[in-house]
């Protein structure tokens, strides 16, 4: 049976950063437990976003299952990571995660919008917080991979600074790494 995403979820934002008065939407931003029911929604979608994209059709609720338990979202919070919901008046849009996998540094991961906001500079906007988080945790270092299909990612990541670096990583699904400073080493 083939996946079929929810709409956004409206909750209570806790951080709520300024913005310059521009056309993006105006945003929230909330540190969340990966296993909350928002971000548990939120996951399910980017993973049925990213299967159907690798597999040209539209990812079965088993496929999204499957992708969901191999790359699990749990380490996502506390000293290990954290997880980042972003939210217009309309409801919830977003997320991005951030796990730490070395003194300093951290590697993007998760990071999904609803299709409704691509374009809008909610990404932008979503990547810019994730940045001041992981500078406020003391990580100097972001990096991520990115697979060839991403192109919308791969564009996002380069026009927010992150550039080629070394590959760090034998995943099957990592065809671009890109890093990026983002506090004092």
């Amino acid at each position: 049976m083939p996946f079929s995403s929810a709409d956004p979820i409206p909750h209570d934002p806790a951080r709520s950063p300024e913005r310059d008065g521009d056309d993006r939407p105006s945003l929230t931003f909330t540190v969340v437990d990966p296993r909350a029911a928002e971000a548990t929604s939120l996951l399910t979608r980017f993973f049925a976003d990213i299967v159907s994209r690798y597999w040209g059709r539209p990812a079965t609720s088993e496929e999204v299952a499957r992708a969901m338990s191999d790359e699990p979202s749990d380490d996502l919070q506390g000293e290990t990571g954290y997880l980042v919901l972003a939210q217009s008046p309309a409801g919830v849009l977003g997320c991005a995660g951030v796990r730490v996998v070395a003194p300093g540094v951290g590697e993007v991961t998760r990071v999904f919008l609803d299709p409704v906001a691509r374009g809008s500079g909610a990404a932008r906007a979503l990547l810019g917080e994730l940045e001041t988080i992981a500078a406020e945790r003391g990580l100097h270092r972001l990096r991520l991979t990115v697979r060839e299909d991403l192109v919308e990612a791969r564009r996002l990541y380069e026009r927010a600074g992150y550039v080629p670096v070394e590959p760090f990583s034998t995943s099957p699904y990592a065809d671009h790494f890109l890093g990026k400073a983002v506090g004092p080493a």
